[in-house]
């Protein structure tokens, strides 16, 4: 098969979804000689694709093209052309966002979380109508979907009226050569010399998106614990500014113990295994996720995780995390005053982890994938 694949909605590399197109194409490399895939790659995004070449043919998109309008309407309108241009057996379009109307081939998306339709104020409100109404229609004409978790699919089905048969549950990876236990102290050696951070932490890798990522109640739940307990533990944000991102920063301002709560911005995908080694604790009370992938790192890394069950967090995390309500304060208070003072439960959790994280893995993603090609291929 001929597959074309856009990368235009990474957003330079720092969303979820970029970790999802670059694990996915990396795998997908490993059957190259079987398959030709084409990746439609934005001018300066070029660099972040260096493990492509030369099994992976590139065409590069003009960067006039990166704004969201514009690059909808390239979506649209040239890529349909450029699809029959290079003879195109699939296309595959990794967000809801840039889904095609036009038919030049077999169609393939994948959804990852259909978050406009359960958090009111996620975007603003010309996204939200797009989120809802549009790419409702849009989903209609796809051959096949993608859905990475049972969560995401039942949220197509009830949102979308799509019927079953076209949607295919495929979990997402684990780059398990990245993300596996290391020396705590060594990794916990280099945060303190990189970013000054010497004591104890709790780690919350997610982007500053308030209200959906809940980094407020998390914070105010810290408060609450480091009021109670005195202990010495910090919290450590990373991750880079998105929408309501000032409301957070200003609360972490407002904390008494401000000067115990880091804001490292977006983290390099080459330090998020050290970080996460380094962290005692990982959180992450979001309050939807089409899958949640730095729980599950977190995990192969080692470090005990605290989850929230919103979305398809529970689906994913399973029985290997300590799930809290996202909405109560006192409650994400308690838990991290549980883990932070019982070192038994701790090994408990990480080893809990370990064994979770065993279950994803990247190459098997791959191939489910290219089992959806196929589908969508023969369907047309």
């Amino acid at each position: 098969m001929r597959v074309g694949i856009s990368t235009s909605v990474i957003q330079r590399g720092k969303t979820g979804i970029a970790q999802y197109v670059f694990a996915l194409t990396k795998a997908l490399k490993n059957y190259a000689a079987q398959h030709q895939f084409t990746l439609f790659v934005l001018e300066e995004d070029l660099p972040l694709f260096s493990f492509a070449a030369p099994e992976l043919k590139i065409v590069l998109v003009s960067e006039k093209f990166r704004s969201p309008l514009k690059n909808i309407l390239w979506h649209q309108i040239h890529l349909p052309r450029l699809a029959r241009l290079h003879h195109l057996d699939v296309l595959h379009v990794p967000s809801y966002r840039r889904l095609l109307g036009r038919k030049p081939c077999a169609l393939v998306a994948t959804i990852h979380d259909l978050a406009p339709f359960h958090i009111a104020s996620k975007y603003d409100w010309k996204r939200m109508l797009y989120g809802r109404v549009v790419v409702k229609k849009l989903a209609r004409r796809q051959d096949e979907i993608i859905a990475i978790s049972q969560n995401t699919a039942d949220d197509i089905k009830r949102f979308f009226k799509i019927e079953d048969k076209k949607i295919s549950v495929v979990y997402n990876g684990l780059d398990h050569e990245r993300f596996f236990p290391g020396s705590k102290n060594v990794a916990q050696k280099q945060i303190s010399q990189q970013h000054g951070i010497a004591a104890p932490f709790f780690l919350y890798l997610a982007r500053i998106e308030h209200p959906a990522k809940n980094h407020v109640r998390l914070i105010e739940a810290f408060n609450q614990f480091k009021a109670e307990t005195k202990s010495d533990w910090h919290l450590v944000f990373g991750g880079s500014d998105w929408h309501g991102a000032e409301m957070v920063h200003q609360t972490i301002r407002s904390s008494p113990f401000s000067s115990e709560i880091h804001s490292l911005g977006f983290v390099p995908e080459k330090d998020l295994p050290t970080l996460y080694r380094a962290a005692e604790v990982f959180v992450y009370p979001s309050l939807y996720e089409g899958f949640g992938l730095p729980p599950i790192e977190a995990m192969a890394c080692g470090t005990p995780v605290i989850s929230s069950n919103c979305g398809s967090l529970g689906e994913v995390v399973g029985e290997a995390a300590v799930i809290a309500d996202p909405l109560n304060i006192h409650e994400m208070s308690r838990h991290l005053t549980n883990l932070s003072t019982d070192s038994s439960l701790r090994q408990k959790c990480s080893k809990a982890g370990l064994d979770r994280a065993k279950f994803f893995n990247w190459e098997k993603t791959a191939q489910e994938t290219l089992l959806v090609y196929e589908r969508a291929f023969q369907r047309r």
